[in-house]
Parts: structure tokens; sequence; C-alpha cells
């Protein structure tokens, strides 16, 4: 069964293999940087946080551990559905296509763990950026957090096998078209699966080329999660900080 197609994220996201194959993420991690970014900040317990992209939440749910007031939009229906038996009176989800703007704007707009860059046309990431601007409110801020572009081209592990619950899921990684692209293989109960991961190669000018289109100014660049300085060559992630 192949699901490549223009909207990858699609089919993908809302596959129950996408939650199977990722299953171990590193929480540690991504509540790590949720209590560095808000610090960071400044957040107050009384300003509002959109979690752009937020899958199931996992980003979500410390963020209103920590006491903010979260909305996870996501265009995922199963990740909604799965993230919304979290929801209480300060935590909702909802399902939202994020190239357009949501009918609340909120004080902070997060968009974590390159949850950008997945459409072919360029212009949806634009679109993306936009909305974002209209999703906050006057004086808001906007994070993103992407991947390194350059440092991922650099160290690509092009083949690997990864073995989940007796699903060898077989995975090869390249470079086309200005995607860094993730091909997915793997049989299960006799049938064959086929899926990709396709996210444009943007690099730190194309974010800040977006952001000036978009009425943004850029204030502040990070490498890593401990918003450590950004090193084109080697740091991992690429976090901006915008208003």
């Amino acid at each position: 069964m192949s699901n490549e197609n223009t909207m990858w994220y699609a089919s993908w996201f809302d596959s129950p293999y996408y939650h199977q194959l990722y299953r171990n993420r590193d929480d540690s991690e991504a509540k790590r940087f949720m209590d560095n970014l808000t610090q960071h900040l400044s957040i107050q317990n009384n300003e509002t946080i959109m979690d752009l992209a937020c899958g199931k939440g996992r980003h979500s749910r410390h963020l209103n551990s920590l006491g903010y007031q979260v909305t996870g939009l996501d265009l995922s229906n199963n990740s909604i559905k799965e993230a919304k038996q979290y929801e209480n009176e300060y935590l909702k989800f909802d399902v939202h296509d994020m190239t357009k703007p949501y009918h609340t704007p909120s004080d902070f707009v997060f968009n974590l763990f390159t949850s950008f860059g997945y459409f072919e046309d360029e212009q949806d990431n634009l679109n993306t950026i936009k909305a974002i601007k209209q999703n906050l409110k006057a004086n808001g801020m906007g994070v993103i957090d992407f991947f390194n572009t350059q440092e991922v081209i650099n160290n690509l592990v092009t083949e690997e096998v990864k073995t989940v619950d007796d699903i060898s899921f077989n995975i090869k990684r390249f470079v086309e078209n200005n995607f860094i692209v993730k091909q997915i293989d793997f049989t299960d109960n006799g049938e064959h699966y086929s899926f990709q991961e396709r996210v444009k190669a943007i690099t730190l000018d194309n974010f800040k080329d977006y952001l000036e289109q978009a009425g943004f100014t850029l204030l502040e660049i990070f490498g890593d999660y401990n918003l450590s300085t950004y090193r084109r060559e080697t740091s991992p992630r690429l976090i901006l900080i915008f208003q």
C-alpha cells in the first residue's frame, strides 16, 4: 500500500504506524526545552500559548502542567482525538490546518519539533508564517523549532532498520529537489506499506525571508534545546524567536 503523495503528512501522521515507529521519543528532552523556553521568554501564567502542529500534545501537556493556558492544534484527527483525553479547563485541542489563521489568537505561538516545511507548494510555507502573524495578539511572540538543515544533511544516515513490535521499518534518507526525504517501507500482516516524510531543506536565510514578508522581526536565534548559540554547521536545531 503506497501513501506517497503531495499531502504525505495527512496520511502518515494519521496512521497508527507513525505513532508506533516514534513511540519512544524523548519526552524529557521536550520538557527541558519547554522549561528553558518559557523561562527565557518570561511567560506569565495569565498568558496564552498556541502549540501549532501539536501532534498528540506532548509539549502542550507539559506547558499546561507549568500553569499555562494552552491550545494545541493539529491537522491529524487521530492525534487530536488522543490528545483530547488530557483536556481540562486550561488545555484544549482542536483539528486545524496551520496554513490558515485560527479563530482565537494567543500571546505566544509555538511551532515545535520540525512541524514545518511539509508543503510542495512554497506559498504554503509563507501562508503558515502569515497565519502565525494573525494567530498572535498584539505584541505577541512566535517560536519555530526546526532541524538545522545543514547539520542534518552533513550527518544523514542513509539507511537503517528499526524493529518495533515485530515490524521491521526499513528507512532510507536522501535529499531530493531541496527536500530531505525519509522513505519508510514495511510489511504488516502480509501487506506492504510505503510512506514518505518530505521536509523542505529550509535555511536560516529562507526563514528570515518568510518572516520579513509576513511583517515579523527576528529577535533571537538558538542552536539547541539549552538555547545555546546557533552554529550553521554543527547545531542540531534552528530555533527562531520573532515578534
